[in-house]
């Protein structure tokens, strides 16, 4: 088997770490692999495998004799050396949203779109967190019987924000417990024992930006561009784990039977599904997981068309990490990304 020169930009965040978590667990098959980061992160050393690495501070040169690069370092970075890394023959698999919504750069999701692929000129976007895991629910029943409209609520965790969300949540936590004022930093408001309707900045429209990605991103990647799709985004006191109250109207009535046999054999969707043990997907239980759990499946009781269903997932693995992980394994297994050994 082939194997790549790897390496990954903003490797000491969340989901710089989690990118190498996975790529071990998974046994990615890595000739070597460059860890890199701003500045402030540069000669930290982080073990992958059982090897010692030293971040190193990302620059234009830093791509020579890469073959897939892994790139979650936020919008500006994306932009600036994605292009670098393309142009020095890499792969770029990039987690922000700086070129999802571009028309020449597959946005890819393994189990939806894969023959999405093979189009790229050395790009290809990584989906946001909340759009993979719906889109990975929804797709095996759209491949049956085709979906007409979409209105899902969202219910975010704060790792999605960051370590220093992360960490907020904590310290207001502990706070509001010992009957304390709370001064928020990272969110407009205090995010413990609340919930904030707002991700992402708003638009004139009166929607945030997270919903519109999850409108646009979900059309995109399902190559349905009439879809009609309505999206409330919001941030919940959870660690780790989104998690999302689905509507969906098909084409043709649907029976959540049906729709429970389906997703019982779709790749990378686990069905939990017994309300009489209380039996559904919870965040506490998909964080650490790879699937997709979905539950909850019912009968739309105001229209008969309509199913309604709880997807939740590991924001940080599927939702991001795994997702890059797994195209850049469906790019090598098909033969769309060179190897240099």
């Amino acid at each position: 088997m082939k194997a790549y020169n790897v390496a990954i930009v903003g490797a000491t965040g969340m989901v710089g770490q989690e990118f190498i978590k996975v790529l071990e667990e998974r046994n990615f098959p890595m000739a070597s692999v460059r860890l890199y980061a701003s500045d402030r992160s540069a000669g930290k050393k982080l073990y992958v495998g059982h090897q010692e690495i030293v971040v190193k501070e990302t620059a234009p040169e830093s791509f020579q004799h890469v073959d897939i690069a892994l790139f979650s370092a936020g919008t500006e970075v994306s932009r600036y050396f994605s292009p670098v890394a393309a142009k020095s023959g890499a792969l770029v698999i990039d987690n922000s949203a700086a070129f999802r919504m571009e028309p020449k750069v597959p946005l890819v999701v393994p189990e939806v779109n894969p023959q999405d692929i093979r189009r790229h000129e050395g790009i290809i976007a990584n989906p946001n967190c909340s759009t993979i895991q719906m889109v990975v629910a929804l797709y095996p029943l759209h491949k049956v019987n085709p979906i007409k409209r979409i209105v899902v609520s969202t219910y975010q965790a704060v790792s999605g924000t960051g370590s220093a969300a992360m960490e907020e949540l904590t310290t207001q936590a502990k706070l509001v417990l010992e009957g304390q004022n709370v001064v928020p930093h990272v969110y407009p408001h205090q995010i413990a024992f609340n919930l904030l309707p707002e991700i992402d900045v708003f638009l004139d429209s009166g929607y945030s930006k997270e919903e519109w990605k999850l409108v646009e991103e979900t059309r995109k990647i399902m190559h349905a561009e009439d879809m009609a799709i309505s999206a409330t985004c919001v941030r919940v006191p959870v660690f780790i784990g989104h998690s999302e109250a689905v509507n969906v109207e098909f084409t043709e009535p649907m029976s959540p039977e049906e729709a429970k046999r389906i997703l019982a054999r779709a790749p990378g969707v686990k069905v939990l599904d017994d309300p009489s043990v209380s039996l559904y997907p919870q965040p506490w239980l998909a964080a650490g997981s790879d699937d997709v759990f979905v539950g909850r499946i019912r009968a739309d009781s105001s229209q008969p068309k309509s199913l309604v269903m709880w997807v939740v997932a590991d924001n940080l693995r599927k939702g991001a990490a795994l997702n890059a992980v797994q195209i850049a394994e469906e790019a090598a297994r098909r033969g769309w990304v060179k190897s240099r050994n």
